[in-house]
């Protein structure tokens, strides 16, 4: 007995150290993260190459020479590719994004021409442009540095040689931006364009000759700036809710599952840390949509320790020692686990493949979290459990005792949840067909998905919806010069959202100048998104798709692990039911369906599709150990009574979790939240009262055919 207590306490320390260490290199590493333009602040571009199906080469030298410059701004710049014919530029960490996004530009064709009309080159055989001041001369001069390559210096020395006295036109995007004369020949490949009256004029010059260098003409897509200040207090009030919720669901787990709970506590701390090594470990670019899958996932991660801690006081119940009832509790639950992390592995990977930017920081956090969550709750738990036991916590009451399940008439009440659910969704579709019919769309779509300019404005005061529309939006109209300016209030807080036609980089200047004058608001609160139509039908395709693809993926996964296409079919039209139920609410009371909108419906399905195969686990085991007075109707109503605890408490703890990030967040937090806490909801009640239902439905229609099958088979054979 001794002998035993040593190695728990020694395993206990272990484990109290592990936590220790891992807590501490994961809060030293924070500072390693790579953060998302969104919580950095800084400048995102993404543009497409104008010419069709350009050549690889062509793409890996475009984005090759727009690295080059955009480190110029930031040592954590990146230039990607995205498909065949775009590149994204992302400048995180900027002070003044917008003058970065006024200086580089969008990229066009760039050609020298002399005074005949004829080509001399074109941007491509460029190799450098740079301003600087030459005082050689005793008086200061602006000028602009020119290199060539071995091309450009041929052609360039023959122009130059024939051309003495004559302008050379450099033409930008069929503008002529520079017309310097030639004093003499040049011949060495590089030269200097002077008469600039100020270095400013010269860099100008400078930063469109780099742009229109590059091997590719571009043509912006969209574009997107956020302020630092802005970044840092998303940063700050995530993390806020984030310690809230993980100390109230600690205190919650405790409380309920005693023993039990306290080790599944110190897993969680385990988790933590090791999920902040891992995302610097795996390169995760961390956005606000990936800090809340980062809390969603952590409220997840209760869930297989309390399917765990259900079978285990079930053991109890049944008489079995808490040793044994460890054991046995954490071999039964098994199953459950495997298959509900799996089918919501199956929704972060569709994310990470269909989405882009802030929705694949979401799929890579919330992936790492599933993980991480399975690990430390099928092993860290276990050990813990074990060291507590194994210290001289052996009484049944540290662990609970859950006596004879009460068994519910859950399918008593099919037709009624079908009704109430029909209403809903019909409502739904109701509060679309209004939308449309009012001139707007069926649904809110932000830029994402409308195209145009989104600007969010901080007001230094509250501002009623009539002071809006007499102040702020003429101050909009007078510079875009069009009606129609679209404006929203964020609500609880002072910030304002602002949406016209897509602006310029100029106009967007314009208009942050505009309101700092007018209204005395912070510059670096105020964020701008642009997109084109182009990528906004895009999205709405990838949205649909993305929503298909997971589902036939989890059909497929659960028919196969089932063994029984009724389970399959049951639990896809549970998920069908709560994207149509969520989408409702998204029509009803005008929600924002942006990017993060795709990223919050395949976060339901997941953790809907969850809680359904917990119970279809129940209902499997059931049915194997199924007696011959029972009936099938009383199997399931067993099935969902036994795992009802199991729905009710990891639904109330991933819900606590989300709440306190909707209350504390900043604005793209809450917009993420408010939608998931109603699918969170939603998909509870379809799994405890609809999924089991339809199941029990499809599976009698089963069984009438094949008893005709069978019946009509006999005639024959007599």
């Amino acid at each position: 007995m001794k002998n035993r207590n040593g190695k728990s306490l020694l395993g206990m320390l272990v484990l109290l150290v592990a936590i220790g260490v891992f807590g501490y290199f994961g809060y030293s590493t924070m500072n390693a993260i790579k953060l998302g333009l969104d919580l950095a602040g800084g400048v995102s571009i993404t543009y497409q190459a104008k010419e069709e199906n350009p050549s690889a080469e062509d793409m890996a030298d475009t984005i090759y020479k727009l690295q080059q410059r955009v480190q110029n701004y930031s040592t954590e710049a990146e230039v990607y590719q995205e498909g065949n014919d775009r590149i994204n530029v992302d400048i995180p960490g900027v002070s003044d994004a917008n003058a970065i996004l006024q200086e580089l530009g969008k990229p066009g064709s760039l050609v020298f021409m002399d005074a005949e009309g004829n080509q001399i080159l074109d941007g491509k055989q460029v190799s450098s442009a740079k301003a600087g001041m030459d005082d050689s001369s005793g008086a200061k001069e602006y000028v602009v540095s020119l290199t060539f390559n071995e091309e450009g210096t041929k052609a360039f020395a023959e122009a130059t040689t024939n051309g003495v006295g004559q302008p050379i036109y450099i033409i930008y995007d069929n503008q002529i931006i520079s017309a310097p004369t030639v004093q003499e020949p040049i011949t060495g490949g590089q030269c200097r364009i002077n008469g600039m009256a100020d270095y400013e004029e010269a860099n100008n010059l400078a930063s469109t000759i780099r742009i229109g260098s590059l091997s590719l003409e571009l043509e912006e897509l969209r574009s997107n700036v956020v302020g630092a200040k802005l970044g840092q207090e998303a940063i700050s009030t995530s993390l806020k809710a984030g310690a809230i919720g993980f100390a109230i669901v600690v205190v919650f787990m405790i409380a309920v599952y005693l023993i039990p709970g306290l080790a599944a506590s110190l897993a969680l701390c385990l988790y933590v840390g090791l999920m902040l090594i891992l995302l610097v470990a795996f390169d995760v670019t961390l956005t606000l949509p990936g800090v809340a899958g980062i809390i969603l996932s952590i409220g997840m991660a209760v869930d297989a320790n309390v399917i765990i801690f259900t079978r285990i006081k079930e053991e109890i119940g049944a008489g079995k020692t808490v040793q044994s009832a460890i054991k046995t509790g954490f071999s039964k639950a098994l199953s459950a686990i495997i298959d509900g992390n799996v089918t919501t592995l199956i929704a972060a990977a569709v994310l990470f493949w269909r989405g882009s930017g802030t929705v694949k920081g979401f799929a890579s956090t919330l992936a790492l979290g599933i993980v991480l969550s399975m690990f430390t709750a099928l092993f860290v738990t276990r050990f813990a459990l074990n060291c507590f036991y194994g210290i001289g916590f052996e009484d049944a009451k540290f662990y609970g005792i859950r006596k004879e399940t009460k068994v519910k008439p859950f399918l008593k009440y099919g037709k009624v949840c079908f009704a109430a659910s029909l209403i809903v969704i019909v409502a739904g579709f109701a509060f679309m067909g209004v939308n449309q019919a009012s001139g707007g769309s069926i649904l809110n779509y932000s830029m994402e998905f409308r195209g145009g300019t989104s600007t969010n404005v901080t007001f230094n005061e509250d501002m009623s919806l009539e002071r809006i529309s007499a102040e702020v939006v003429p101050v909009v109209e007078e510079i875009t010069g069009e009606a129609g300016t679209q404006t929203q209030k964020v609500a609880g807080t002072n910030e304002v959202i602002i949406k016209t036609r897509t602006l310029n980089v100029e106009e967007r200047e314009a208009l942050d100048k505009a309101l700092a004058e007018n209204f005395g608001v912070d510059q670096e609160k105020i964020t701008a998104d642009s997109i084109s139509g182009a990528i906004s039908q895009e999205m709405k395709q990838d949205a649909i798709i993305a929503v298909i693809i997971a589902t036939i993926c989890m059909l497929i996964y659960i028919w196969f692990r089932f063994s029984k296409i009724t389970f399959a079919a049951s639990a896809v039209l549970a998920l069908v039911h709560d994207v149509l139920v969520v989408l409702a609410f998204y029509a009803a009371f005008k929600w924002s369906v942006g990017s993060t909108f795709i990223a919050c419906m395949l976060t339901i399905v997941g953790y809907s599709i969850n809680a359904t195969i917990v119970i279809f686990d129940r209902l499997r085991e059931n049915l194997k150990a199924k007696k011959h007075t029972d009936s099938v109707e009383d199997i399931v109503n067993l099935s969902v009574s036994q795992t009802l605890t199991r729905s009710v408490n990891t639904s109330l703890t991933t819900f606590i979790m989300v709440f306190v990030l909707f209350i504390m967040g900043v604005s793209s937090i809450r917009e993420f939240a408010l939608p998931l806490m109603v699918g969170i909801v939603c998909g509870t009640y379809s799994s405890i009262c609809l999924a089991s239902s339809l199941w029990y439905i499809l599976n009698q229609r089963r069984e009438k055919k094949k008893a005709e099958a069978g019946n009509s088979a006999s005639r024959k054979n007599s």
